[in-house]
Order: structure tokens, then sequence, then C-alpha cells
């Protein structure tokens, strides 16, 4: 065998293990990268669960405040001041 046919068989190989080398780390940073993607989601969903929990625990609360008071409507049209006397900013 010639030295230019050995070193092209050399180069080749090399060639070969670092394209197989860089497909591998490739997959494995998207892998990774999912990864995280679904642990983004599942603390979404956690986040999304709590404040529909809080939410929940908020009504109920009022539900029960409003058995134990009274609340009256504060949309009056008499209490609020006229706008036409009002200067224009």
């Amino acid at each position: 065998m010639s030295r230019a046919s050995k070193a092209t068989l050399a180069a080749t190989g090399l060639g070969t293990m670092g394209i197989i080398w860089f497909v591998h780390w490739a997959q494995e940073a998207d892998r990774a990268a999912m990864h995280r993607g679904v642990e983004r989601d599942m603390e979404k969903q956690r986040i999304r669960l709590e404040r529909q929990a809080e939410f929940e625990m908020q009504k109920a609360l009022e539900q029960e405040y409003l058995k134990l008071q009274t609340v009256h409507s504060t949309n009056d049209d008499s209490s609020t001041p006229d706008k036409s006397s009002s200067p224009n900013l």
C-alpha cells in the first residue's frame, strides 16, 4: 500500500469517526432540549393547578362571606361627579 492510500484511509476513518461523534452529540443535545421542554411544561402545569386551587379557595371564601354579610352595589349614578363641569386636560 502506498503512502498516499494509507493517508487517504486514515483521513477517511477519522472523518467517519468525527461524523459519527457529531451525530451522537447532536442527538444527545436534542434529547436534553426536549427533556427540558417537558420539565418546563410540567412546571407550568403545576403552577396553573396551584393558581386554579387558589382561585377556587378564594371563590369559596367569597361565597362564605356573602352568606355572612350583605353587599350593596356602588354603581349609583348620583354619587359620581358631573363630568361636564370638569376641565378637559
